[in-house]
């Protein structure tokens, strides 16, 4: 592996860790998880979530181990690297940048849709748009920075989402909730899942900041443990209290049905449902800011094995950011917000996370197989039963990701089986890097 100078700094402690893990996922409680609703009722959904649940907390108990083991910026690409080598890292990598640089376009389209449902003179593209070129120059400003805003508007929008349980709650009717709950008996379960998987998407990507972590060893475990326990009570409740408020049909296509929730409860002349709107922003943000950093950190650490042109692992000479990655996947996603809709981006996105969490399990396994992880302060719990679970409810996902999606599944296959035929009539599927 080649030597950077400068290098990443390593400044980040729990807190960071928690904020970036709830950070990175928030807005999935925010928007997009409604089209399951769409996809497979109320019921149907509910059924998907829990699935999903299971999946990420086996995952994430498994995902922590190799994270310690290998504290590196490529995240699952150094980890199916070592274990299967340079194809299989390949794999890892593309599966990873397809989730990470598409699931930030869905949220600066939800941005657009929050900020023009309390300015209707701002066109959702101009804030979407808006939104790359701010939040791109926030986090070239310096990791520690990043962080820190971070940790403020994902305590914000916790906070939000703490206030929007209390208000709607007691308004929640079990008779609503129900009603039409499962329109498309079990096959909407298997077509929601990709909607079940948005409320945790993205929280794998405290991997990508590993090399920026205090003691990674004893911190990340704390931060990948904290960050789940959030969104596991968050998700649960804000999708069941929402539910039950009223006909959940007129809810589940919009791109902001919590600030609908809410003048539904108080009316949308009341001022509190624009200042619930207003702050419902920064949960939008917290993931958008979030996502950058991890869509940067996979882009710097391929360019730096030479997976990816060179340039793109640069570190800025005075902020020590990788600021072309940055630029790069910027650029990507402003491209990808003229391409699809919302539910679209989430479903391309949420097919290259369960293609990343299987071969990230399977990589777990090979390598305690093979003993090549030793010496680790973290162990996966219920070994080898919960990255088992993982790998099995990865694979039922990504098949029914493929089986309801037959199209944007060909894009994203078709798109691998491109990268790997450059990548080995190039040679490069030859050489051991890690």
């Amino acid at each position: 592996m080649s030597k950077e100078s400068p290098a990443l700094k390593k400044v980040l402690r729990p807190i960071h860790l928690w904020s970036l893990a709830v950070g990175l996922v928030i807005s999935g409680e925010y928007f997009g998880w409604n089209y399951g609703w769409m996809a497979g009722g109320t019921i149907g959904f509910l059924i998907a979530t829990i699935i999903v649940t299971i999946l990420y907390i086996t995952f994430i108990f498994s995902f922590t181990e190799l994270t310690t083991f290998l504290p590196h910026a490529g995240g699952p690409y150094a980890f199916a690297e070592k274990a299967f080598g340079p194809i299989g890292g390949l794999i890892a990598g593309y599966a990873t940048l397809t989730e990470f640089v598409l699931a930030p376009p869905a949220i600066a389209l939800a941005l657009g849709s929050y900020v023009h449902f309390l300015y209707p003179a701002f066109s959702v593209m101009q804030v979407a748009i808006g939104s790359y070129i701010i939040f791109t120059a926030i986090n070239i400003l310096g990791i520690k920075e990043s962080a820190i805003f971070t940790s403020i508007v994902t305590i914000i929008a916790v906070a939000e989402l703490s206030l929007f349980i209390g208000i709607v709650s007691p308004h929640f009717k079990l008779t609503n909730f129900v009603k039409d709950g499962m329109p498309f008996g079990i096959k909407g379960v298997f077509a929601a899942l990709p909607f079940a998987i948005w409320f945790y998407l993205g929280i794998e990507g405290v991997a990508m900041v590993a090399e920026e972590v205090i003691e990674p060893q004893k911190n990340i475990p704390k931060g990948y443990i904290l960050g789940l326990s959030t969104l596991i009570i968050l998700a649960l409740a804000v999708m069941v209290v929402t539910g039950g408020l009223t006909d959940w049909h007129l809810l589940s296509n919009i791109d902001y049905p919590l600030p609908e929730s809410i003048s539904i409860v108080l009316g949308k002349s009341n001022s509190f449902t624009k200042f619930f709107a207003g702050i419902g922003l920064f949960g939008l943000i917290a993931s958008f800011h979030g996502l950058m950093v991890g869509y940067s950190r996979e882009i710097y650490a391929l360019s730096r094995e030479g997976l990816l042109p060179t340039f793109l692992s640069a570190i800025h000479p005075k902020f020590q950011t990788p600021h072309w990655a940055l630029i790069a996947g910027a650029v990507v996603g402003l491209f990808s917000l003229f391409t699809g809709t919302t539910d679209k981006v989430i479903i391309i996105s949420a097919l290259g996370a369960v293609v990343m969490y299987t071969i990230s399990m399977l990589s777990l396994l090979y390598m305690r197989q093979k003993n090549i992880i030793t010496n680790q302060s973290f162990k996966t719990p219920f070994y080898p039963w919960f990255p088992l679970i993982a790998l099995l409810l990865s694979l039922v996902c990504l098949v029914a990701i493929i089986w309801y999606n037959l199209y944007l599944s060909i894009i994203f296959f078709t798109g691998l089986v491109f990268v790997l035929l450059i990548f080995i009539f190039m040679g490069k599927h030859k050489k051991t890097i890690i």
